[in-house]
């Protein structure tokens, strides 16, 4: 994996599973049992998304099989119960389907996820059509970047620009993605921002900032 920004496209899964809005109950279960997804796509027409249908929306089923709800639970489950009855992917769906564009950032998808409650986001371009999936596994995939690729891009991207001078040399020493940054330096005011822009390098797990300020003569 390659230095810079890294974008939802660097790590999805381009080969997706995915059903139309006419595929039945079962066919959908077997589907996720036989690829081992919680999820999938449901697609109309050139692959457009449409919706999703998840393991959540197919519980129902199960869960009203033999009871008979009073009326409050009714009311207050009224959407479970018309799932209960659902036999076919539009009926299950949830819609309209929360996607992600390839082009955003691992943030902008994890801060998605976390916000809407899914574990997996279908990758759609501008037209709405099926791309991808990304996973929050997908997303952990920075975490696997080799300890000196990040040192190479710390050095690159945030220790370079910041102090091209340097009263004595900055050191990079990243282990288990956590980087410590060493020396001293000629502007002070610097060094709390090379901090922050070293934690935001894909696939560092922490930062231990020791530089510090040569004194003004």
């Amino acid at each position: 994996m390659d230095g810079g920004a890294h974008r939802v496209r660097d790590v999805m899964t381009h080969a997706v599973v995915a059903v139309g809005r006419k595929a039945l109950f079962k066919d959908i279960v077997e589907r996720m049992e036989q690829w081992k997804v919680g999820a999938l796509p449901v697609l109309e027409g050139d692959g457009r998304v449409v919706g999703v249908v998840s393991e959540a929306d197919l519980l129902p089923k199960e869960e009203f099989r033999d009871s008979d709800p009073d009326r409050f639970t009714q009311l207050r489950r009224l959407p479970g119960l018309a799932k209960a009855g659902a036999v076919c992917a539009e009926e299950l769906m949830s819609s309209p389907a929360v996607t992600v564009h390839a082009d955003a950032t691992l943030p902008e998808a994890a801060r998605v996820m976390a916000l809407r409650h899914v574990k997996r986001l279908p990758v759609v371009n501008a037209a709405g059509v099926l791309e991808g999936v990304v996973s929050r596994g997908d997303l952990l995939k920075v975490f696997l970047r080799p300890d000196n690729d990040l040192a190479d891009e710390i050095r690159r991207d945030v220790v370079d620009p910041l102090f091209p001078d340097p009263v004595e040399p900055v050191h990079i020493v990243v282990t288990d993605g956590v980087a410590t940054l060493t020396g001293r330096v000629r502007d002070a005011e610097r060094i709390p921002l090379a901090a922050r822009l070293a934690h935001g390098v894909e696939g560092v797990v922490g930062v231990d900032c020791r530089l510090t300020a040569a004194r003004a003569e």
